[in-house]
């Protein structure tokens, strides 16, 4: 087979006319032509998502990739650490064995840190034992995130077992250090760190730059660092990447890694060093099978109809075209559902707070959500009181979050936050980074409780209910997630339309947030600073340990 076309010759950083011919999935031949009358689109290598959880998609990874390839994306280096932290090895087996269903190239990695913390309950552990036989697999491509920087700065000798293994084996160790600056942040990458996505500013970035690890570039739907990053791609080219890192459904219908190559060459950035991170560096850094669009190499590139916008015409894995003008023909494959989920009822008077021993002095300690960003603040706010019991006070977005263990029965955990804005109903969610225990927020406990519910009914799933009120307003929706309460078993377009009419729900009782849904999922990420609610209580990210409600 062969196309001709405007060939963007990364090597040799050049565009030129050429016929590309291919045969038994590789490239067998690239000859400059001279009347190229034909050669209007252009040929580059296939997108790299290079960090990526599948599951927070809320697709599996053969419908993650009928998805992906229609943005011209070929493969994404992906940890399974939300299913592992359900399901354990059996979680990453399931991510493994579906995507062997799909040409789409996936490089996942071995969890490094299941659960993420002792201070939540997961449903699952994987032990050392367990990732040194995972990155044993020839499937398994790279050691995931180590999110237990403070062990790793500390000498731990398990987390610097794990990184020895990978280390033993030739294969590379991602980072996970938010907010590591300096000698610390040299000593961790030191360890053998190889990567980072969570760097925020450019500052940091440059730190760990400095130290010796590449920086991946994150966009996604919760967290959005490209505006403070994008500069290094043409500072530091080949030490930079980009990725998604979570990416839900509604935003994936619109666009994946081209968009992020789009906005950085608008802004100014040199197309070949754009396209080295998102094509190249990372198949070279985690030696992926990834073609680029070179002789002898594995069929992988994408057809776009100009180098402004990056509209992807056609996408090609091993030489077959997996996407044509917005359609994939990658064929869908039916899901087996595996799931770990102990639903029971939540009363509203669970969620009751007593202001026993509440004084005029005392201050509550508030959550302050970031728009775009999975760290979070800490206020003092003067708690208001009705009725003997502290209550949300939706006048200051004063409102109360929710954590419920998905996995055996407990007392619930209640806190505060603010900056979901919610003026009335409540959202809930089995999908909770990292241990996935069941998180809601809302106004009124009825309506707090009525979410939390849905989503047990589904054994997992998001929610938004609104029980109390005008009987008009009142609403009940759910998206089912059954396949471990992080994915449903739909496409994208399904998935994405049962969401997006979740998000407008909420939008429309007040919240600002851009994705609160994934907002809501992070207010569990105890290894993310500052104060975050696990199913077993406040936690103050900066001190490792858990906080009092009131100060």
């Amino acid at each position: 087979m062969q196309i001709t076309a405007q060939w963007v010759d990364l090597r040799e950083r050049t565009i030129a006319p050429a016929r590309v011919t291919w045969s038994d999935g590789h490239i067998t031949s690239i000859k400059p032509v001279t009347q190229a009358t034909d050669a209007s689109t252009f040929l580059l290598p296939g997108f790299v998502d290079s960090h990526v959880h599948v599951e927070s998609s809320m697709l599996v990874p053969t419908e993650f990739a009928r998805a992906a390839v229609v943005h011209g994306t070929v493969a994404a280096v992906s940890d399974p650490h939300e299913i592992g932290n359900v399901l354990g090895t059996a979680g990453v087996h399931y991510m493994l064995d579906n995507a062997a269903k799909s040409p789409f190239k996936f490089c996942f990695g071995a969890p490094s840190c299941v659960p993420a913390t002792a201070f939540e309950t997961a449903g699952a552990q994987i032990t050392l034992r367990e990732v040194e036989e995972l990155l044993e697999d020839d499937r398994i491509g790279y050691l995931s995130e180590m999110m237990n920087f403070p062990g790793i700065l500390s000498g731990d000798a398990d987390c610097l077992a794990k990184v020895a293994a990978a280390k033993r084996l030739g294969k590379p160790v991602d980072g996970h250090a938010p907010g590591l600056r300096g000698d610390e942040a040299a000593k961790y990458i030191a360890a053998g760190i190889t990567t980072d996505h969570e760097c925020f500013t450019k500052d940091e970035a440059l730190d760990k730059l400095a130290a010796g690890c590449k920086i991946a570039i994150r966009e996604g739907s919760a967290a959005r660092n490209f505006d403070a990053l994008y500069t290094l791609i043409g500072e530091h080219p080949g030490r930079t990447m980009l990725c998604s890192d979570d990416k839900h459904p509604d935003e994936f219908l619109l666009g994946h890694i081209n968009l992020l190559v789009r906005r950085a060459v608008e802004r100014g950035i040199d197309l070949f060093d754009v396209l080295t991170a998102a094509c190249i560096t990372p198949v070279e850094h985690y030696g992926l099978p990834v073609g680029q669009l070179q002789v002898g190499d594995p069929a992988d590139f994408i057809e776009v109809a100009s180098l402004q916008t990056f509209e992807c015409v056609r996408t090609w894995i091993d030489g077959h075209c997996v996407a044509e003008k917005g359609v994939t023909s990658l064929p869908r494959v039916e899901p087996a559902i595996v799931n770990q989920f102990a639903a029971r009822p939540v009363l509203a008077e669970e969620l009751a707070i007593s202001a026993e021993g509440v004084t005029a002095d005392s201050r509550l300690r508030v959550i302050q959500a970031e728009e775009g960003q999975l760290v979070t603040g800490c206020s003092l706010e003067t708690p208001k009181i009705e009725s003997g019991n502290i209550v949300s006070d939706p006048a200051r977005d004063l409102l109360k979050l929710v954590v419920v263990n998905r996995y055996q029965p407990a007392p619930v955990a209640v806190a505060f936050i603010q900056n979901f804005g919610l003026q009335r109903g409540a959202l809930a969610s089995s999908v909770a980074h990292d241990s996935h225990n069941v998180i809601a927020v809302g106004v009124d406990d009825d309506d707090i409780a009525a979410a939390i519910n849905l989503v047990m009914d589904e054994g997992g799933g998001l929610s938004a209910a609104l029980v109390t009120g005008p009987k008009a307003e009142r609403a009940s929706e759910v998206l089912p997630l059954p396949i471990a309460g992080l994915m449903a078993t739909g496409s994208c377009a399904e998935v994405g339309a049962a969401y997006g009419k979740l998000d407008q729900l909420v939008k429309a009782w007040g919240s600002p947030l851009r994705a609160p849904y994934m907002t809501l999922s992070f207010m569990a990420l105890l290894v993310i600073p500052q104060l975050k609610l696990s199913d077993q209580g406040l936690f103050d990210g900066g001190r490792f340990e858990f906080v009092g409600l009131l100060d």
